[in-house]
């Protein structure tokens, strides 16, 4: 079997919701929140990607990750570059991506110690197609009422800036030690590439293409898997069925046959270009 429905993991939130997304049974209403969804490999050893659905009701905590080189330094397995598709959104939902103005290391930690620091950062608004790539190194917070679906290096690693007074702990040493608090700048435009696929993310990290329905032959080089996630759509991955809200694990040749107008995501390791 080339193809393997993956299991999924339910992740209770404060800032969750009780309404998900078409696919995900909602929570009880006297049950907590739910913020994400996961979806776990069945192999022993830890992958490297990790795809997940989050779902918001309030702003995130203000966030950055360490870079490869700086986790490895800390006897962590990798850093934690990410990406948002965006699916839904608020009127008035916005995503933080870098701040405003360069500043310095003890201009971050000040404003973050007062409170300063969430009118310092850039909040972009969102709708529902938008995309948006934060490397490591990239401060930032999701805001409320917001579904994405997250494509990242498989790290649990978040050091915490701020958290608008909840009783959470912040890791304010680690995290100005390792964050670029500079403005945001975005990588280049995701272009057209062979055939019918959308190019989203080239490495180097990670590989992510949206693809449309129809037939399709994946080829995987042996031991590189792939992420299949359809955000809409049924069909089969050779004779395994599918439906929006899933994800499969895929090695080898996989043969999908996918509804038309299916709207597909697709991630792969970026080291392992195909």
């Amino acid at each position: 079997m080339t193809a393997t429905l993956l299991a999924t993991r339910r992740v209770e939130k404060p800032w969750g919701r009780h309404t998900l997304w078409p696919g995900f049974a909602d929570p009880a209403p006297a049950d907590a929140p739910i913020g994400e969804v996961w979806f776990q490999t069945p192999h022993a050893d830890e992958p490297d990607l990790l795809i997940k659905y989050l779902f918001t009701s309030e702003k995130l905590s203000v966030q950055v990750h360490p870079n490869d080189d700086q986790a490895h330094a800390r006897g962590l397995p990798r850093g934690k570059d990410e990406c948002w598709v965006v699916l839904a959104a608020e009127p008035d939902s916005t995503i933080a991506l870098g701040t405003l103005v360069p500043m310095s290391q003890e201009e971050l930690r000040q404003s973050a110690l007062d409170g300063s620091i969430e009118h310092k950062l850039d909040w972009k608004p969102v709708k529902a197609g938008d995309f948006y790539y934060s490397a490591s190194g990239t401060i930032h917070a999701i805001g409320a009422g917001i579904t994405v679906i997250e494509t990242q290096q498989n790290s649990d690693t978040t050091y915490r800036l701020y958290d608008y007074g909840r009783p959470r702990e912040l890791h304010l040493d680690d995290g100005v030690a390792v964050a670029d608090a500079v403005p945001f700048v975005a990588p280049s435009a995701p272009g057209r590439v062979a055939d019918d696929r959308i190019l989203l993310v080239e490495g180097p990290k990670f590989v992510l293409e949206r693809w449309p329905g129809g037939e399709r032959s994946v080829v995987l080089p042996t031991g590189v898997p792939g992420w299949f996630v359809p955000i809409t759509g049924e069909g089969y991955a050779d004779g395994v069925a599918w439906k929006a809200g899933e994800c499969l694990l895929l090695e080898g040749t996989t043969q999908i046959t996918a509804s038309i107008g299916s709207d597909l995501l697709f991630a792969y390791p970026g080291d392992k270009r195909i």
